[in-house]
């Protein structure tokens, strides 16, 4: 999916072009196959079907963010003109009704109808189909099967897993793995190396959330640099984390508190995200393998009782408890 992928987007939704406040996620939504910049096996894959009027029946599964949504409406405008693209694509999303009722109703119906005037398939997208209940996906294998003649069919969802196998086996697949990150094209941004490495590191593939930061830090502080996106998003700095990691270590218990405390409502960090960044730096540092593995067994129960909502001063005693034991036990073995 393309970052920033040239103002061709801008021409939908008014006179003017697209609002100029509209989030760049929408702003440079890809238009055609073209625009897309990942996934470039998939995109000639699909390229070949269209091209040779072969398309079956699609399931696109993956992290979100990864352009699977975009992916098929480039496609679907690519096969269908302006005026006809409202009668030969239905597209229903998680946030429509998704029971067996859809599926025996509009479905059915818009599958089974033919258009009197355009040779071709219809297209039924059903975005986040891993929502679908079983009977309703029970249900749609059968007008899959039935309307094939006459109507395309593409899946999108997250978990191929919710996915009964009588549909899956029915569709190709084709599986979306994370992006590398942003193109910058189309909008002038002031972007340095180290703040695009920060994008692609607290984006995790998501192109959706990477635009979404990028267009944050962007507004907010003009450049984006590495502590700029670590500062929009709330998000921990590197030597902040080594900081933290270096008073736990060594630093009596009191003091060591106090510090992390202070820095904690200082920055406005979240317990859950420095312990999510300790996790990486412990890997890192040469413990024996029996401390290590006391140690990571205790962070994973700090960090589960985090998530069921206990009060986080006590989970940061109990962190910085578990560090200064590592401290000592490898004292003593030395």
């Amino acid at each position: 999916m393309e970052a920033a992928g040239g103002e061709r987007g801008g021409e939908r939704g008014g006179a003017g072009g697209r609002p100029r406040n509209l989030p760049w996620v929408e702003k440079y939504r890809p238009q055609a196959l073209a625009d897309l910049v990942s996934h470039q096996d998939i995109l000639s894959t699909i390229q070949k079907f269209i091209s040779e009027d072969r398309l079956p029946h699609l399931l696109l599964y993956g992290p979100p963010g990864t352009g699977k949504t975009s992916t098929i409406l480039a496609c679907a405008r690519q096969l269908y003109k302006d005026r006809e693209f409202n009668s030969m694509v239905l597209e229903l999303n998680a946030s429509d009704d998704r029971g067996i009722d859809i599926v025996r109703g509009p479905i059915l119906s818009f599958a089974s109808t033919r258009t009197i005037f355009r040779k071709g398939f219809k297209l039924v997208i059903l975005d986040e189909a891993d929502a679908m209940t079983q009977d309703a996906q029970n249900a749609l294998r059968r007008v899959i099967e039935k309307f094939t003649e006459n109507t395309r069919f593409c899946l999108i969802c997250n978990y191929l897993s919710k996915i009964i196998p009588a549909l899956q086996s029915r569709c190709t697949r084709f599986r979306f793995a994370g992006n590398a990150g942003p193109s910058g094209r189309g909008h002038q941004v002031d972007v340095t190396e180290d703040g695009m490495k920060a994008l692609v590191t607290l984006s995790s593939g998501d192109m959706r959330r990477a635009l979404n930061i990028l267009q944050s830090t962007s507004m907010a502080f003009g450049t984006v640099t590495e502590e700029n996106v670590y500062t929009c998003t709330g998000h921990p700095l590197k030597c902040d984390i080594a900081n933290i990691l270096d008073w736990m270590l060594n630093q009596d218990f009191s003091t060591a508190y106090r510090k992390i405390a202070e820095l904690k409502t200082l920055k406005g960090l979240a317990l859950h995200d420095i312990l999510t960044e300790i996790h990486l730096l412990v890997h890192r540092v040469d413990f024996p393998p029996s401390i290590r593995i006391q140690l990571l067994s205790k962070m994973a129960e700090i960090e589960y009782r985090l998530a069921a909502g206990t009060s986080e001063k006590i989970q940061l005693s109990s962190l910085i408890a578990a560090f200064q034991v590592t401290r000592d036990l490898i004292v003593a073995e030395a």
